[in-house]
C-alpha cells in the first residue's frame, strides 16, 4: 500500500498543476468551461488526498512498521486512540494533513460559490492549488509519509510520551483547519485585486470562512493552552513560546478582518486596510506552519531543525512581496467611498481597536524574531521572556477590554449626547460597583491591575446584558412570546449581531481569569515524605502515600496527597511520574527503563474559585545503586547464553527476559515499599477555571454567528440590499 499512497501523492501533485493552468486560462480567456475544469480538479485533488491520508492511518492503525514513519512514531502498545493520532505527529503526516485540509474547505468554498464571483474564483482557485502543490511538492520529493525500510522491526520506537495526551486528536487538527481556512480569504483577495472587483462581493463570498478559520484557530489555541496547563508539568498555560506566539498572530490579525469588514459592507471604507489585513492573516498562517518546520527558533512545540525552512521562506517572500505589487498597484480602485464622520462613533472605536490587535500582533512578532534579530543586527543571539511580552502586552489588553465593551454599545456614524447616555450609564456604573467592592475584599489591593481590569470585564458584561435585555424586551412587544423563547427568537434572527456579543463576553471572562489566576496565583516547591505536609494559601497539603505501576509501556511512579483547609477535607490529589523504555543499550538492560522520556500526569482539583494543583518529580536516584548492579548482573548472564558454543538458548533468554520484568516490577515496588522523599510543585491558582469557560462561551458565540441565519431572515437581508441598490441607482 505504501506504492499506492506515493502514485496518489504523484498523482494529486499533477492534478493541482492541472488546475492552475485550466484556473488561469479560464480566467484570462474568459472561457468558462476551463475555470469549471480547474475547479473539479479542486475536488479531484480533494478526494485523491483523503484516500492518501487514509492509507497512512490505517498503517499506523495496524502497526505496520515497514512504514519508516510508523517504526519511528508509534508501536504495538500504543493506544489505539493514539495510534490514530500519531500520523500529525510527525514533520512528514502533519504535512499531508495541511494539504488535506486545504483541499476539503477549498473545496466546499469553490462548491458554494460555484454561481457567483465569477470574475475572481479563477484566480482565487489558481492560489489555492498553488499552496497545494507548495506542500505537495514538500511531501513527494522531501519528507514523504510512505518511505519503507529495508529491514521490518518487529517493534516500533513509540509515540512521544508528551503527546499522549487527549488534546493530540482535535489541537493539531485544529490549528491546522484555522490556517488552511484562513488561505480561503487570502485567495480570494488576490483574485479579487486581479481582477479588479474590489467592492464587498468577494468578503461576502467569504466571510463565512473567515470566521471558521478564527473559530478553529482559537479552538485550537486554547487546547494547546489547556494541554500545556494539565501535560506538561510547569504549571502554566501559555509560556509565550515561538511556535504559540506563531498560532496567536494570524488569530490576532483575523480578529481585527472580521471586526473591520463590518465598516466596509455598511460605509464602503477601510478597502486598502480590509485587504491588507486579510493578505497579512493568510502570510501569517503560513509563517505559523512555517515555525513549526524550520527549527530557526527553539521551541518545545518544534518538529526540530529540518530542509524545510528555505522552500517556506520562499513561499512567505513571494507572499509577501507579492501582496504589496498587488495592493500598491490597485491602490486607485481600493480608495474608501465615505470617511469617518465623528470619533464618537463606531467605526471609529473599531478602527482603534485594529489598531492595537495589529499593534499587539507587532509586539508579538518582535519578541518572537527577536533573537534572529539581534543575531543579525549584534551577532548575539539574544531572546526575550514572558516579562517582556507582559510589560508591552498588559496596556494594550486593558484598551482593548475596554473597547470590547465600547464597541456594541456606541451608534454608527456619529454618537449623541443621549444615545451615549442611554447606552452607558448602566455598563459604566457596573463598573465602578465592581472596582468599590473589590476594594474591599481582602489582599486585592496588593494588584491594583487587576483590579481595574475585573471592573472593565463588569464593563463589557453589563454593556452585553443590557443589549440582549433590550432586544429580548422589544422582541416580547413585538410577539408576546415569554422572556427565554423572547431570547432565544432574537438571537436566532440575528445571529451574527448576537453571537459576537456572546463573543465579547466570553472573551472578556477569558482575560479576567487570566488576569486573576496571574496575579493571585501562590506557587511552592517542596520535598516530602510520606506523612509530611507542606502549607500554601492557607490549604495544609499533606503527602498521604505512594504508589506504582508497571505497563508494558512505561514505569509510573505516583502520589497521593491529601488537601485540607483548617481541618476540612478539600481535595485528594494524585499525580505522577511516567517513564516510557529507552531504546539506547548504553543505558543497560534495566536502566534503560528508567532513564527514557518521561511524562507527568498533574493532580488537579478545579474549583469556580480556585485551582489546586500539583505535580510530582520522583528522584530515582536511590535506585540507581540497584539498576547499575542489575545492569551487570543481566549483561553478563546474556553474554553467557550468546557466547554458548551450541548457539543461544532461546528458552535461557526468554528467561533472562522474563527475570528483567519482574526486576523492574520489583524496583517499582521499592517506591512504594520503602518510600523515599520527593519533589513537589504546589500552586493555588485562583479563576483558573474561568479562563476556560470564558473560552468555551467565546466558541459558543462563534457558532453561533458561524451557524446560517434561517431562510426569512436571509430574505430579509436580501430586501434590505436591493432596497438600498434601488435608492443608489435613484441617486444616480
Amino acid at each position: 500500500m505504501a506504492t499506492v499512497g506515493r502514485a496518489l501523492l504523484i498523482l494529486a501533485f499533477g492534478v493541482a498543476i492541472y488546475g492552475i493552468g485550466a484556473s488561469i486560462y479560464g480566467g484570462v480567456k474568459r472561457r468558462r468551461a476551463w475555470t469549471d475544469s480547474g475547479r473539479r480538479a479542486v475536488y479531484a485533488l480533494a478526494g485523491t488526498l483523503t484516500l492518501t491520508f487514509a492509507i497512512l492511518e490505517a498503517a499506523f492503525l495496524r502497526s505496520d512498521f515497514s512504514y519508516s514513519l510508523v517504526a519511528s512514531h508509534s508501536s504495538t502498545t500504543t493506544p489505539t486512540f493514539y495510534k490514530a493520532t500519531a500520523a500529525w505527529s510527525s514533520q512528514e503526516g502533519s504535512l499531508l494533513l495541511w494539504v488535506w485540509l486545504l483541499s476539503l474547505w477549498s473545496s466546499l468554498v469553490l462548491y458554494m460559490t460555484r454561481r457567483s464571483l465569477r470574475e475572481i474564483a479563477p484566480y482565487a482557485q489558481a492560489i489555492l492549488l498553488g499552496f497545494a502543490t507548495f506542500f505537495l511538492l514538500l511531501i513527494v520529493w522531501r519528507e514523504s509519509p510512505f518511505t519503507t525500510l529495508a529491514s521490518v522491526p518487529s517493534e516500533g520506537t513509540g509515540l512521544n510520551p508528551l503527546l499522549r495526551h487527549p488534546a493530540m486528536m482535535f489541537h493539531p487538527p485544529a490549528l491546522y483547519s484555522g490556517y488552511t481556512l484562513f488561505s480561503i480569504p487570502f485567495a480570494f483577495a488576490i483574485g479579487a485585486l486581479i481582477s479588479n472587483r474590489l467592492g464587498a462581493e468577494w468578503i461576502q463570498g467569504t466571510r463565512r470562512f473567515a470566521l471558521a478559520a478564527w473559530l478553529f484557530l482559537g479552538i485550537g489555541i486554547v487546547l494547546g493552552a489547556r494541554w500545556s496547563y494539565t501535560e506538561l508539568g510547569w504549571g502554566g498555560y501559555w509560556a509565550w513560546d515561538p511556535v504559540e506566539n506563531a498560532s496567536l498572530m494570524p488569530w490576532l490579525c483575523g480578529t481585527a478582518f472580521i471586526h473591520s469588514i463590518m465598516i466596509q459592507e455598511k460605509r464602503g471604507m477601510l478597502k486598502v486596510w480590509n485587504v491588507s489585513l486579510v493578505l497579512a492573516t493568510g502570510t501569517l498562517a503560513i509563517m505559523g506552519t512555517f515555525l513549526v518546520r524550520s527549527g530557526i527558533l527553539d521551541s518545545i512545540h518544534a518538529f526540530g531543525a529540518s530542509t524545510l525552512g528555505v522552500p517556506f521562506l520562499i513561499l512567505i517572500g513571494a507572499m509577501i512581496l507579492g501582496s504589496i505589487g498587488l495592493v500598491v498597484y490597485r491602490r486607485d480602485s481600493l480608495r474608501s467611498e465615505h470617511s469617518i464622520d465623528s470619533l464618537l462613533s463606531r467605526e471609529a472605536a473599531f478602527i482603534l481597536q485594529n489598531i492595537l490587535l495589529v499593534g499587539l500582533c507587532f509586539v508579538i512578532f518582535w519578541g518572537t524574531f527577536f533573537p534572529l534579530i539581534s543575531e543579525a543586527v549584534t551577532g548575539t543571539k539574544a531572546s526575550v521572556g514572558p516579562p517582556w511580552f507582559d510589560r508591552y502586552v498588559t496596556p494594550i489588553a486593558f484598551v482593548l477590554v475596554a473597547l470590547i465593551g465600547i464597541g456594541p454599545l456606541i451608534s454608527w456614524r456619529r454618537a449623541t449626547a443621549a444615545n451615549l447616555r442611554r447606552n452607558f450609564v448602566f455598563p459604566i456604573g457596573a463598573g465602578v460597583v465592581t472596582l468599590i467592592a473589590l476594594l474591599f475584599v481582602s489582599g486585592a489591593t496588593e494588584q491594583p491591575k487587576a483590579l481595574v481590569f475585573a471592573s472593565l470585564v463588569a464593563f463589557v458584561l453589563a454593556g452585553v446584558g443590557q443589549e440582549l435585555f433590550r432586544g429580548m424586551r422589544a422582541r416580547q412587544a413585538m410577539s408576546s412570546e415569554i422572556a427565554p423563547l423572547a431570547l432565544i427568537s432574537l438571537v436566532r434572527r440575528n445571529r451574527r449581531r448576537y453571537g459576537g456579543y456572546t463573543v465579547h463576553a466570553g472573551f472578556a471572562i477569558l482575560l479576567f481569569g487570566v488576569a486573576i489566576s496571574s496575579s493571585f496565583a501562590h506557587s511552592k516547591d517542596v520535598a516530602l515524605r510520606p506523612g509530611q505536609s507542606a502549607k500554601i494559601d492557607g490549604f495544609d497539603v499533606r503527602y498521604q502515600r505512594a504508589y506504582s505501576r508497571a505497563l508494558p509501556e512505561k514505569i509510573v511512579f505516583g502520589a497521593v496527597l491529601d488537601v485540607s483547609k483548617q481541618g476540612k477535607h478539600v481535595a485528594t490529589l494524585r499525580t505522577t511520574r511516567g517513564f516510557y523504555p529507552s531504546q539506547d543499550p548504553s543505558l543497560g538492560i534495566l536502566g534503560r527503563f528508567f532513564q527514557g522520556e518521561a511524562e507527568s500526569e498533574v493532580g488537579l482539583r478545579a474549583g469556580f474559585g480556585r485551582d489546586i494543583w500539583t505535580v510530582i518529580n520522583p528522584d530515582l536516584l536511590p535506585l540507581q545503586r540497584i539498576i547499575d548492579e542489575g545492569n551487570r548482573t543481566f549483561a553478563a548472564a546474556m553474554r553467557t547464553e550468546l557466547a554458548n558454543p551450541r548457539g543461544p538458548d532461546q528458552a535461557g533468554i526468554d528467561q533472562l527476559f522474563a527475570l528483567r520484568d519482574q526486576a523492574v516490577a520489583g524496583l517499582s515496588r521499592r517506591w512504594v515499599e520503602r518510600p523515599w522523599t520527593a519533589d513537589f510543585r504546589l500552586i493555588v491558582s485562583p479563576m483558573a477555571t474561568w479562563i476556560w469557560i470564558g473560552a468555551l462561551i467565546t466558541f459558543c458565540g462563534g457558532a453561533i454567528a458561524l451557524w446560517p441565519a434561517p431562510a426569512t431572515a436571509r430574505r430579509r437581508v436580501t430586501a434590505t440590499y436591493a432596497a438600498r441598490l434601488a435608492r443608489d441607482l435613484a441617486r444616480t
